[in-house]
């Protein structure tokens, strides 16, 4: 169970890298108070990757605001900035690239890449006129936060009662009774008679 009562957090910087730092430890100990330990290194290195973006590539200044929404099933972290230009991944920047190296839509390198591998989906959207918002998300299951499946308790079966009036379907295994002996019967003068078979009448 979550006890906080918010599934928000939002965090305002400056996309420098003495702030990313600090943003991951923010993120990291959020994760761990919604008892979802398991996400904190992917979710760290993804909003690493998307403050770095921001750092290097984002105009006209570096200010952006980090949300991170849980949801039942899912954790969406997203990083908000004041540039318009969506970012492009770095294997459609290559093509593209000018003498200087740079395009206009290059606001991003390999770090989308790692956001890629991570994450369970990713994307980016404009925001108003003069921003835009790159996410992320990670299934997340809160209150299980390891995910391990817990070993049923070992026992041992109990024999089933015999119902009066049930017919079984399986012979018991039980082993061939010995032949049971005829009749015998003795005779005047102690001789015994054996009868195998009925005797016939007369």
């Amino acid at each position: 169970m979550i006890s906080h009562p918010s599934r928000h957090c939002t965090v305002e910087l400056q996309a420098l890298p003495s702030r990313i730092g600090q943003v991951r430890r923010i993120v990291s100990a959020q994760l761990r108070y919604w008892h979802l330990d398991p996400l904190i290194d992917r979710a760290a290195l993804g909003v690493t990757e998307l403050l770095s973006n921001v750092h290097r590539h984002a105009r006209p200044d570096k200010s952006c605001t980090v949300e991170l929404e849980l949801q039942p099933d899912r954790l969406t972290v997203s990083v908000r900035d004041h540039d318009p230009r969506l970012p492009v991944p770095a294997e459609d920047t290559d093509t593209d690239t000018d003498t200087a190296g740079t395009t206009p839509l290059a606001t991003c390198g390999r770090g989308l890449a790692m956001v890629a591998a991570v994450s369970e989906s990713w994307g980016a959207r404009p925001d108003g006129d003069n921003g835009k918002v790159v996410w992320f998300t990670l299934p997340a299951t809160p209150g299980h936060p390891a995910r391990t499946p817990r070993r049923a308790p070992e026992h041992r079966p109990t024999p089933a009662p015999v119902m009066a009036g049930a017919v079984s379907t399986t012979p018991p295994a039980t082993p061939p009774r010995a032949a049971v002996p005829a009749a015998a019967t003795t005779a005047p003068g102690g001789h015994e008679l054996t009868a195998s078979h009925p005797v016939g009448a007369g």
